[in-house]
């Protein structure tokens, strides 16, 4: 993991990898639940004896959103910033949802700094 001693301490790595989180599975208990938490329970979800049938691979496969929202869970093995109070989630520009991710995949989560900008 990166400590961070304060934001400004970020200026130094722009352009550089911070590393990658353990690997994770996202396995289809994950998927069923965070179907019943969104309301989607589109079969290529949560339907695995049709995704048998029907889908490439043979398996269902993650929520694109799901995936996202496991960020907020492998972030904090990655870096961390200290001397901050709090930090928030200001958005993802031009974010594409470019494979999927089959039931049973270790995923993780590698970051680079492309830019820091002072608010």
């Amino acid at each position: 993991m990166v400590v961070f001693g304060q934001p400004g301490e970020l200026l130094d790595r722009v352009g550089g990898d911070l590393g990658a989180s353990p690997w994770l599975t996202v396995d289809q208990a994950m998927i069923d639940a965070f179907a019943d938490a969104t309301g989607d329970h589109q079969w290529i979800h949560v339907d695995t004896a049709r995704a048998a049938r029907e889908m490439p691979g043979g398996v269902t496969i993650a929520h694109g959103f799901l995936v996202l929202s496991l960020f907020a869970r492998l972030i904090g093995a990655v870096y961390r910033v200290d001397g901050v109070r709090q930090t928030i989630n200001y958005g993802i520009d031009r974010l594409r949802f470019t494979a999927p991710v089959p039931a049973g995949s270790r995923i993780r989560l590698r970051l680079a700094v492309a830019a820091v900008e002072e608010t």
